[in-house]
């Protein structure tokens, strides 16, 4: 068994490792960047629609190169990388990554610090209960985008989309485009779980009909999905009994969320929220373990890559915090969820902590119109900021600069809730 020794390791070289490595090299140290493909970039590079960038970069990039400014400056650092090499475990103990990988055979690495980016995964049929046959051509977004854009295949001829995240809406449009005729998105929830500006660049712009309220309940097909009959539901989302409706398909789309990629995470002993799905993090990004640290859609599901890169950088801010013996070591405060927050990162936060910044981020239960987001602790405001509207799809970021992060006391949590 090879042994190797490192002062960080990161697992997972999609846009949250690839920013935590470079940072954490930046700042100094021996940076081990693990990834189980061939290919740096994660879910990067088969995301060939722009939109990516807009916050860090100024600029609407695609996917693929997004992931390359990124790989670009990797390729001219320190970072050593292991390719095509899978992590089967971490010892929250000692954080011994035991790991395999056709070339090198079974792996010990010994980092002083972890950060774990191994981003999330889609929901399947099974999880959101679609019943019926188990034929061919019931796939996730994911799956259909990476076929299309990656592999040349074209899945089906009828599509029908089942929820309205980002993927799904983006996937629409590309289906469209390369001939597929795309009959509906059936959305379950009475609001649209995408990006404003998917709905309108991907389904107005197209004319592919959005069906809110609705979901696919039963699928039809012995080899090959030959239908799904679709259902309108109430406000509690059940069935509406007589909404019934079958429509003949070959393609059933599943854009029905995402869930942080965490096995690794539980067994290194890394506490999950139940909330989030991700670890429960403090105001460095570290877990629940220390020297375990985390970033990116396997701490939340963010709605912004920009948002995955800083998260990122702040994780391996902490790194070399905690390898330096600079992590905070007060009694962490609580951030409560308060009015209108429905998931929020981090939720612990040391008045020793001696970043120059800390941001929250932040999903809302409803939508509402001229609201100020408000961090309090107390009867006093930290930091607020008026937005004209917030959104179920879109995630709000709260920056506090070191002048703001002065003025949290210890000894009483701090809240987070959206003020009408």
């Amino acid at each position: 068994m090879k042994v190797l020794e490192t002062d960080i390791a990161v697992i997972g070289s999609g846009p949250a490792g690839l920013a935590a490595a470079l940072e954490a090299s930046r700042l100094g140290k021996r940076v081990t960047l693990i990834e189980r493909s061939d290919d740096l970039g994660g879910i990067l590079q088969q995301c060939i629609h722009d939109g990516f960038g807009l916050i860090r970069f100024k600029k609407q990039l695609s996917g693929p190169q997004y992931a390359e400014r990124f790989i670009e400056e990797l390729k001219a650092s320190d970072v050593s990388l292991l390719m095509d090499t899978t992590v089967l475990s971490i010892e929250n103990e000692h954080k011994l990554i035991r790991a395999v990988s056709p070339k090198e055979g079974v792996l010990e690495i010994r980092p002083g610090a972890v950060v774990l980016a191994m981003g999330c995964r889609e929901r399947t049929r099974s999880q959101v209960e679609i019943y019926g046959t188990r034929p061919s051509g019931v796939m996730t977004a994911g799956t259909v985008q990476r076929y299309i854009n990656l592999e040349g295949y074209l899945p089906g001829r009828r599509a029908v989309i089942l929820g309205s995240g980002d993927i799904g809406l983006i996937m629409a449009r590309r289906m469209h485009l390369e001939g597929i005729e795309v009959l509906g998105v059936y959305e379950l929830m009475p609001e649209v779980g995408g990006l404003a500006r998917n709905v309108y660049q991907c389904l107005i712009d197209y004319d592919i009909p959005l069906h809110l309220s609705t979901t696919v309940k039963e699928v039809f097909g012995d080899e090959r999905l030959e239908g799904v009959r679709v259902v309108k539901v109430d406000e509690n989302r059940r069935p509406i009994d007589g909404t019934e409706e079958d429509i003949a398909c070959d393609l059933l789309v599943l854009s029905v969320g995402l869930i942080p990629e965490n096995e690794l995470s539980r067994k290194a002993g890394v506490l999950i929220s139940p909330v989030t799905q991700g670890p429960v993090l403090d105001e460095s990004m570290m877990t629940s373990v220390p020297g375990i640290f985390a970033a990116g859609n396997v701490s939340i599901v963010f709605d912004l890559v920009d948002y995955v890169s800083d998260s990122a950088e702040a994780a391996a801010r902490g790194a070399v915090r905690y390898l330096d013996g600079q992590a905070p070591s007060a009694e962490p405060l609580d951030v409560i969820l308060g009015n209108n927050v429905a998931s929020l990162l981090p939720t612990q936060y040391r008045v020793d902590y001696t970043g120059d910044e800390l941001s929250f981020y932040l999903r809302v239960c409803k939508m509402e119109s001229n609201v100020r987001v408000a961090l309090r602790q107390g009867d006093r405001v930290i930091k607020s900021r008026k937005m004209p509207v917030v959104r179920l799809a879109e995630m709000v970021a709260l920056t506090l600069l070191r002048e703001d992060l002065a003025l949290i006391e210890s000894g009483m949590p701090l809240d987070i809730h959206i003020e009408t």
